[in-house]
């Protein structure tokens, strides 16, 4: 451990609150976590030493972000959403409800920075924040996660009216996906499908799709032209769906048809979950985070 004087206004590794600037603080010269000294008898162990030949990027496309080994989903991820799940699947409004804004860029910096030897995130008061930090960092990709090369395959396949066709099309495309895109789609429609049957959270698919859809799908290049933008937002919905699968019930007549990318995600989160699991499910254990 190493005592410091704090040049940048910091969060605490275990309290959470800001270590002010010119206060001491001490660093954990292995994982660099930063804490008040009061708090160093509850810093949670034992110690993850900090990996440095996988530091990461400031920013760059997913598989920059995951692990050498299957599956293949990166840190962050993982421990953002085990979190949400431990104490967050109680909550109104999850991924809908916007966590304090500068706490999500805080976490995330400090998140970024320990390059997968990733801080507890128990100390953050508001799962919210916890949201946003797992939105802010798949927003911050250089390209969603369905890829700008496959964009234009995932919006046909999911416009397809019939069921059966519109599923095999889907998985046809998703198996398509960089292996690092692909297992940690799966991994997070599995915990979406989690959070929509939460009746505290009051999130079903309809809603979910809605806050995904711009941050998993988005637009078709990094810098849309305004036409691209205007014809991902329909008029009218190009999805009907059987009420036998209840995608979006009575959607065509709903005022605010969702955009094309937020249907991408409705259509894969009526996928079978056992679809999703067999890219992640049998290696799960793989995806405890330290």
């Amino acid at each position: 451990v190493s005592p410091l004087q704090v040049i940048r206004p910091e969060p605490c590794g275990v309290c959470g609150s800001r270590i002010r600037f010119g206060k001491a603080a001490i660093k954990c010269r292995q994982c660099q976590l930063l804490l008040h000294p009061k708090c160093r008898e509850q810093c949670p162990g034992p110690c993850v030493p900090r990996p440095h030949h996988h530091a990461w990027p400031r920013e760059g496309v997913l598989a920059d972000f995951a692990p050498p080994t299957p599956p293949l989903v990166p840190a962050l991820v993982v421990q953002c959403v085990t979190e949400v799940e431990t104490r967050g699947l109680t909550e109104t409004g999850l991924y809908r409800v916007p966590g304090a804004e500068q706490l999500v860029r805080e976490w995330k910096r400090r998140l970024m920075r320990a390059g997968g030897a990733l801080p507890s995130l128990r100390s953050v008061a508001d799962i919210h924040v916890v949201c946003g930090v797992l939105k802010d960092f798949l927003r911050g990709l250089k390209e969603p996660l369905v890829t700008f090369s496959l964009h234009p395959a995932f919006l046909q396949a999911a416009d397809i009216v019939d069921d059966a066709a519109c599923s095999t099309a889907l998985c046809h495309v998703v198996s398509k996906l960089p292996p690092a895109n692909r297992d940690t789609l799966a991994f997070l429609m599995l915990h979406l499908l989690r959070v929509s049957r939460s009746p505290d959270c009051k999130m079903d698919v309809f809603n979910l799709s809605r806050v995904f859809g711009p941050t998993l799908v988005g637009h078709g290049s990094a810098n849309p032209t305004p036409l691209a933008i205007m014809e991902d937002t329909p008029r009218q919905c190009k999805v009907r769906r059987s009420p036998r699968r209840g995608v979006y019930p009575g959607l065509c007549r709903h005022p605010h048809p969702p955009s094309l990318p937020a249907q991408v995600v409705a259509q894969l989160l009526s996928l079978p979950p056992d679809f999703w699991r067999g890219f992640v499910g049998t290696e799960q254990e793989n995806l405890v985070p330290t």
